[in-house]
């Protein structure tokens, strides 16, 4: 009967097959221990010569890391075992050897490692990080749904500028003229959530940023949400929300992953409500107390947000932003013209933002005048403008970046491992 290793427990005394590859081999003598991993799971798999015979023995013999086999034998209980289980070889079968496999136990250099990223994704250091992550997504997905938000998926190609014309992919559309690889989905979203008020899309943004620093891909997924009948503090409270059912999720269900990644468990334990709410102006003061050259005006580099973040135990907000350095289409501050209604969210233990959010501007003329202050072609955002002609109503929405999540919760250094295939400015491949 065959069966996944994650489900071993369940066959305690009974004869099974395993599909798999080898993680580790090592001989003593007339004993071999195989290491089985199949993509749930590893189990140790005990050949014993007396009882397997000559012949048997001599193909798990030829077994080196990372060869494919199918593996028959009985489950027993071994407290010893890491999983608590091993496999007593019964009868064997090699379905491929992986000669002169690249990655063997021994220091790589990163960009070796990315070269090899189709291999890399198999190493037992990747696979935490990416189990985890197939669980945030979940996570994700179930907090919209027990909200009652509706998924719309946007466009990936657009003819409509969402953030800055500096970090724009652009290719030829027929007749049409240029096409632009989706930043966002906001602004699809803004018309979706006029229909069914509470919206989100999740799915790939591109971003043509010259950026070498360990929190910047050139592709990343984003959830994004919108909401109608939200203002800015609503916005924040949504996304506290979001995040704490995020971080208890992945605490009840992935403590195996956590332990293997050696994640400090009690930072995220103190991911509670209520996060502290600081404006651009404390921030500013803050920073510059503790020796930041930054002046009022500026967006914060990482080193601020570093900087910002270790000064409180848990992911801080930081609200109402100048005008000038946000996008076109926030709403005005209602008593300071140089600000508009947004935040940003940062991950504690210095990992910055990951979260970006505004209230949106929802009178026709100022829209239009933020749009022509910014260069952009209204006619490109005539659909766009019609959103607050017919049945304009305050909302507001936020993105929050998948891998930047990722690595804040694994406790990683660089988000290049936070996905399957990174996408760099130096690198394209695998």
């Amino acid at each position: 009967m065959k069966i996944y290793i994650k489900d071993i427990g369940l066959y305690v005394d009974k004869e099974v097959m395993i599909e798999g590859w080898v993680r580790t081999k090592r001989s003593s003598g007339k004993i071999q221990f195989i290491l089985v991993r199949d993509g749930t799971g590893e189990v140790q798999a005990v050949a014993f010569k007396p009882e397997l015979g000559e012949e048997k023995f001599a193909i798990c013999d030829k077994l080196c890391i990372e060869s494919s086999l199918r593996v028959w034998g009985k489950v027993k209980k071994d407290e010893r075992a890491s999983t608590g289980y091993e496999l007593g070889i019964t009868d064997i079968q090699i379905l491929q050897i992986a000669e002169d496999y690249p990655l063997q136990k021994k220091e790589h250099g990163t960009q070796f490692l990315l070269d090899n990223r189709h291999l890399w994704l198999r190493s037992a250091g990747q696979f935490p990080i990416l189990r985890i992550r197939n669980e945030i997504i979940i996570a994700i997905r179930h907090f919209f749904y027990e909200n009652d938000f509706i998924l719309i998926d946007t466009p990936i190609l657009t003819g409509s500028i969402g953030e800055t014309a500096t970090t724009l992919f652009a290719t030829d559309y027929f007749d049409e003229g240029k096409a632009y690889l989706a930043q966002t989905g906001q602004l699809y979203l803004e018309a979706a959530c006029m229909a069914f008020s509470k919206v989100y899309c999740f799915g790939p943004t591109f971003r043509a940023e010259k950026s070498k620093t360990r929190r910047h891909l050139t592709e990343f997924w984003m959830v994004e949400a919108e909401m109608a009948f939200y203002d800015s503090n609503m916005n924040m409270q949504l996304q506290e929300d979001m995040i704490i059912y995020i971080v208890n999720q992945i605490l009840k269900k992935c403590q195996p992953e956590l332990k293997k990644l050696n994640r400090d468990i009690s930072k995220l334990e103190n991911v509670k409500s209520p996060f502290p709410r600081i404006s651009y102006d404390e921030a500013i003061t803050i920073l510059q107390k503790l020796g930041s050259n930054i002046e009022w005006g500026k967006d914060f580099g990482g080193d601020d947000e570093t900087i910002l973040t270790k000064q409180f135990d848990r992911p801080v907000f930081v609200y109402d932003y100048p005008k000038d350095i946000k996008a076109f289409y926030m709403k005005q501050h209602p008593t300071d013209y140089r600000k508009v209604k947004c935040n940003d969210l940062l991950a504690s233990e210095g990992y910055g933002e990951i979260i970006g959010a505004s209230q949106r501007e929802d009178d026709y003329n100022k829209l239009m005048n933020a749009i022509q202050k910014h260069n952009l072609n209204p006619k490109s955002y005539n659909w766009y403008l019609d959103l607050r002609k017919y049945g304009s109503v305050p909302h507001s929405g936020f993105g929050l970046g998948l891998e930047r999540t990722v690595g804040w919760i694994c406790g990683l250094h660089h988000v290049r491992e936070t996905i399957p295939f990174p996408r760099m400015i130096n690198r394209l491949n695998p």
